[in-house]
């Protein structure tokens, strides 16, 4: 599996501000919190034996970690382009009606999008999961079977936009 480092991340311009937004929280909010928690405890005294210290270099390390994985992100987005979304035929950034005929529930729209931007309340599911990865490339009216936790389901491409 690729690394974090050289791994494309696949994202809708509104993905990629978002975690921009949050790169920037990190390292203007987060990290100031941080170090200001720090200095606290120190204050203290013994830090062998000071829990407000040991909990702080822990969320220090998180907001540190995270910093790195979110400028690695951004450094290897790609942006998924309204032309890729437009296409007739399933993609990345196409938002798509689908029926589930295993359990004929109402039809359910999803946006297809980079395992990232993944909210499946926000119905955005991820190229990488077992639905997004076999919607992919279908058309409107096509049927397929997908196998997920609960069994295996037959769906149907209701509508594509």
């Amino acid at each position: 599996m690729a690394d974090i480092d050289d791994k494309q991340v696949l994202v809708t311009k509104e993905g990629l501000a978002k975690l921009k937004d949050e790169l920037k929280n990190f390292e203007e909010v987060r990290r100031k919190e941080v170090a200001d928690r720090l200095k606290e405890a120190i204050s203290y005294g013994d830090l062998s034996e000071n829990s407000e210290y040991e909990e702080a270099k822990n969320e220090q390390a998180f907001v540190e970690g995270r910093i790195i994985e979110l400028q690695k992100m951004i450094e290897n987005a790609q942006i998924i382009t309204d032309s890729k979304a437009k296409a007739d035929s399933i993609q990345i950034g196409t938002t798509v009606t689908v029926q589930n005929l295993t359990e004929h529930d109402d039809p359910e729209t999803y946006t297809i999008v980079g395992s990232t931007e993944a909210d499946p309340t926000e119905h955005k599911i991820s190229n990488e999961s077992p639905i997004g990865a076999a919607l992919l490339g279908k058309h409107k009216g096509d049927t397929f079977k997908v196998k997920v936790p609960a069994g295996v389901f037959e769906y149907k491409v209701v509508k594509i936009k």
